[in-house]
């Protein structure tokens, strides 16, 4: 990708904006007069749209794109009613220069595609009464203006020029020092030639594990603080990078473009590389129809040749006839080892290199995954990876920490799913309150989870809208890095909260009251009982899998389900299509070793090679028409993620147990259907 045009650095002291303004209203019609030409006064724009997600921003099959082809598909996917009424092109051709919209702007996926694709179509600042911490970040980095300052909008229509310095009031030193430089790698290109560990600190206040972490990862430049408290913009360094096919080309192009070949990479050995979003992209609807197959190809092989390049250590994707050809080598003796270890790179982070108190970052919003294992992992967008790459710094503005305090225990047919389902229901995390904020998850049903269930609950921050989710290391930890990896970890004492250290507030849940949830299409957030859903709703496919629900216990899940089903002769719906995808070939292995294939096939299941797939709109799984509808253990379903059908959520008991049934029930619901199956 090229970088998007810069405003001269240090040279202009106001934006000038003489171009229009582009309300994202939620009432039909509205987006469409003004794509259509029509300029509109703020009041006449009606009610704003909340939760405007980087999957309406940028359609994920034109993440393809490195170039200012990507401002031709700015809003592309933005729903408004039952609507998507910007075209290909509309933003540029409407001369748009300011956007605006309401709560939680920028939901989603790291993709720093969608403020470069705005960046490209002409935009130069985006008003909204809040921002998705990695969205804002990736547009700072790029030197996209960004405000909740909503009282600019009557000045900007008089023609007035706006200071920088009130654009960037209210932002961190170090934020604002970005966008005055016109972006991260020109910011690091003239201020990060000093970049090294910070001493130890002699503060002695209790602390939250996070904020031990943090110091522990802390460095120090002529610019910012060595020991930053919240709300300070820092850098840290990583034990692990990772990054994936999506972002790795235009990571390269820009490093490339900015400091020539060949690079100097910061400890290429901590650096991971995986193919983990696009080895069924020939069976993925959104890419065939719109010939982006090859694209996707050309993709994949520069992160390919960036690889090879560096000598970096990476994962490649298993195709269906690789892991063929591996299962009859192992039948015949020729395989030596495990083979081909493949994966969801977040996923495969926790099963292979990250450890308790070590400090991960990946370009996928997912990362806090790993937080699971009590280390801090947080995504970054392509610029603040490209620039760790060769400073060995990460970016971070210091959060706050929210104590989710879980009591009780989860009865019997209730997930972690179902907890993080209930969890982004609550009007506070609805409102934005967990926004940029660490999620330290803790209380008897913590204790009581598995560290793959542990992991549902940390992946799932960023649904919360939160920095990253952390859980603090114990016994289950140890248990599960022996068990699983063969790795004989120890807990040292420091590596859990202090009983007096700070956090913004507490929420609390009673685990043990709590049962079966779904959230409604369109957000995450749309969730409610099960047993709430007024009347039947049929579903068409049912899709178990992705990083938050393709894991070893989530596979036992589903075979509790479907074993049950099979002992009694059940199999699918009519008309029901149910896919299952490992997210690791770890998980493939022991599901095969279990035997859990058999009561898969049994019931007429597609077993699918470890890949991000449906859930990245990128596989089987996805629906092919809008009047589908798709039960998904995956972690979003904003509009368009999975094909242009609806998407409820739901935890891996319920996708199952909805396969068999044709319609949303509980694995209790549908046991008590077919209570005379024999």
């Amino acid at each position: 990708m090229s970088i998007p045009p810069e405003m001269p650095a240090a040279a202009a002291d106001a934006l000038h904006l003489s171009g229009r303004i582009l309300f994202l209203s939620a009432e039909p019609g509205v987006l469409a007069r003004q794509v259509a030409g029509e300029h509109l006064a703020p009041a006449a724009a009606g009610v704003l749209r909340d939760d405007v997600s980087t999957d309406e921003i940028t359609p994920l099959p034109i993440l393809t794109h490195y170039d200012d082809q990507l401002g031709r598909h700015a809003y592309t996917g933005v729903q408004a009613g039952d609507a998507r009424p910007v075209p290909v092109d509309g933003v540029r051709r409407g001369n748009f220069q300011v956007t605006v919209a309401g709560r939680r702007y920028g939901k989603g996926s790291s993709r720093e595609h969608s403020p470069a694709a705005e960046k490209h179509a002409g935009v130069r600042l985006v008003i909204a009464e809040s921002f998705e911490r990695i969205y804002r970040q990736n547009a700072d980095n790029i030197g996209l203006f960004t405000s909740t300052d909503f009282g600019l909008l009557p000045r900007i229509r008089a023609g007035e020029a706006i200071p920088l310095e009130e654009l960037v009031a209210g932002r961190d030193a170090l934020a604002a020092r970005i966008l005055r430089a016109g972006g991260l790698l020109r910011f690091g290109q003239r201020s990060m030639r000093s970049v090294r560990r910070a001493p130890p600190s002699a503060d002695d206040r209790p602390r939250t594990l996070f904020e031990k972490i943090v110091a522990r990862h802390a460095l120090a430049t002529d610019l910012t603080p060595a020991h930053p408290a919240p709300g300070d913009g820092a850098f840290v360094r990583a034990d692990w990078r990772f990054i994936h096919e999506y972002y790795t080309g235009m990571a390269a192009h820009m490093l490339h473009q900015a400091f020539g070949r060949p690079l100097t990479l910061r400890d290429p050995d901590s650096i991971l590389v995986f193919e983990d979003h696009t080895s069924y992209v020939e069976e993925s609807p959104a890419h065939a129809r719109a010939g982006l197959v090859p694209n996707v190809h050309r993709m994949v092989q520069a992160q390919r040749d960036f690889a090879a390049a560096y000598g970096l250590r990476c994962h490649r994707t298993l195709t269906e006839e690789e892991a063929a050809r591996e299962e009859a080598d192992r039948a015949a003796g020729r395989l030596a080892g495990g083979g081909n270890a493949a994966g969801i790179s977040h996923a495969m982070v926790a099963e292979h290199y990250a450890l308790p108190g070590q400090l991960v970052v990946g370009t996928d919003s997912h990362t806090p995954h790993s937080g699971a294992l009590g280390c801090v992992a947080f995504g970054v967008g392509t610029t603040d990876m490209a620039n760790a790459f060769v400073t060995g710094a990460v970016r971070l503005t210091v959060p706050q920490s929210l104590r989710i305090q879980l009591d009780g225990t989860l009865p019997p047919g209730v997930a972690a799913k179902d907890l993080a389902l209930h969890l982004l229901a609550l009007p506070e995390i609805r409102r934005g309150d967990g926004v940029g904020k660490v999620f330290e998850f803790r209380g008897s049903a913590v204790a009581a989870l598995s560290t793959d269930e542990r992991a549902t609950l940390t992946n799932m921050t960023a649904e919360l809208g939160g920095f990253t989710g952390i859980v603090a290391p114990d016994a289950e930890t140890l248990r599960f890095l022996r068990e699983r990896r063969g790795v004989d970890a120890v807990l040292e004492p420091w590596m859990r909260s202090d009983p007096d250290a700070a956090y913004a507030a507490t929420i609390r849940v009673d685990c043990g009251a709590l049962v079966p949830m779904v959230a409604r299409p369109g957000d995450p957030g749309n969730g409610l009982a099960l047993d709430a859903v007024e009347g039947p709703v049929r579903i068409d496919i049912a899709y178990g899998g992705s990083c938050t629900a393709g894991k070893r216990e989530d596979f036992d899940h589903y075979h509790r389900v479907l074993a049950w089903a099979a002992a009694r002769g059940l199999r699918l719906a009519p008309g029901v299509a149910l896919y299952l995808q490992y997210g690791t070939t770890a998980v493939r292995d022991h599901c095969v070793a279990q035997g859990y294939d058999r009561a898969f096939a049994a019931v007429g299941a597609r077993i699918l090679q470890p890949s991000c797939g449906a859930c990245g709109n990128c596989g089987p799984g996805t629906s092919v028409r809008p009047d589908q509808v798709t039960v998904s253990a995956i972690n979003r379903n904003f509009p368009g993620r999975g094909g242009p059908g609806q998407v409820w959520l739901a935890s891996p008991p319920t996708v199952a147990a909805s396969a068999i049934a044709g319609e949303l029930v509980s694995f209790e619901e549908l046991q008590r259907r077919f209570a005379g199956s024999a």
